[in-house]
């Protein structure tokens, strides 16, 4: 993380960018020898005979990903949430990670402050450590950059392609929650009250990454995704990716008291809910003989695993156009959808 440079250009009141390392994110790597107490280019990460290290890196943006006035706290959380939320897509353990941050020439000491205290405590929530990055000046809005290190036990890593026709489809929570609470900040839902609101918009700003299902779906999911992009989207690069088609009854996918609240004050919400993404719960695919050990996962975890419905017929020719995911109600009849999920491009 020492390799920064810029923070303090032409601003010699203020300490540079070693020491605003040094004070703020040292500390958050003090528990790992590897990361040489930031104060070298690069980190050591041992991993255990047997095992196969896992790495995703996600990218948040001011005004992309979050409101530009968004909490400090909040950034954090999301940042280390929506990361670790892609390792246990693969039902990986957090091992360490390493983050790269362009803070907007004004940004005060506050707020790193409570951005880094923040970091720490979702260290301590997920047992993981900062171990280096890069920390940089910009004359843009806030972007923070987080590659997160995982293990698993070699080839027993979950992945989106080994869903076989016949296998149930299931998903973690409740889906909808995160990106209504998006809706909430932006234009408000009229009807709505408070307490929905508040669960809403708390979804959005702090995902939960279900790590310890991912790791207990290790041997029994034959295959795994977190929803980020959607119900409908991520279910979509399962079957694709597994050469599938799948079918989902719109009526069991699982609400939240809230969502049914902002639904019922406009139905038009219902495909937002399935679309819009940023839920990070877990959809998984498993076969039907295995329902009394994912009921038993459930139990365990405390934690609703909710059959959503089926993967069918293997994919043939067909147009690439046409989306994997057939949505109907509990009469049968196919549910149109204007989009299928969240895309940047």
């Amino acid at each position: 993380m020492g390799k920064s440079r810029g923070l303090a250009k032409g601003r010699a009141k203020r300490p540079d960018e070693f020491e605003l390392i040094r004070r703020f994110f040292a500390p958050l790597a003090a528990k790992a020898p590897g990361a040489f107490g930031l104060t070298d280019d690069a980190a050591a990460v041992a991993v255990a005979p047997g095992r196969r290290l896992i790495v995703t890196t996600d990218a948040l943006v001011a005004g992309v990903h979050f409101p530009e006035d968004e909490s400090p706290q909040s950034v954090a959380a999301r940042l280390i949430g929506v990361n670790l939320s892609d390792l246990a897509a693969m039902g990986a353990t957090p091992e360490a990670y390493t983050m790269a941050i362009a803070l907007p020439r004004n940004c005060n000491f506050g707020w790193i402050k409570a951005f880094a205290d923040e970091l720490g405590r979702q260290q301590k929530t997920h047992r993981i450590t900062l171990i280096g990055g890069d920390t940089v000046a910009t004359g843009g809005p806030l972007t923070v950059c987080l590659t997160a290190l995982g293990s698993v036990a070699k080839g027993r890593e979950l992945r989106r392609n080994g869903a076989r026709a016949g296998d149930l489809i299931y998903v973690s929570g409740t889906i909808g929650d995160a990106t209504l609470g998006l809706k909430v900040l932006q234009d408000g839902i009229a009807g709505l009250g408070k307490r929905h609101a508040k669960a809403l918009v708390g979804r959005y700003r702090r995902p939960q990454p279900r790590v310890r299902l991912g790791l207990g779906l290790v041997g029994l999911a034959t295959a795994a995704i977190d929803v980020s992009d959607g119900l409908i989207a991520d279910l979509g690069h399962v079957a694709r990716t597994s050469r599938c088609t799948a079918e989902i009854d719109v009526e069991r996918v699982p609400l939240s008291a809230a969502a049914r609240a902002a639904i019922a004050f406009d139905p038009r919400l219902r495909e937002r809910a399935l679309t819009g993404g940023d839920d990070y719960e877990l959809m998984f695919t498993a076969r039907p003989s295995r329902r009394k050990a994912v009921a038993a996962l459930a139990r365990r975890l405390g934690l609703p695993l909710t059959e959503i419905g089926r993967m069918r017929r293997a994919m043939g020719g067909g147009s690439s156009g046409t989306h994997p995911v057939d949505v109907r109600d509990s009469a049968g009849r196919r549910v149109p959808l204007a989009r299928t999920g969240y895309r940047h491009f």
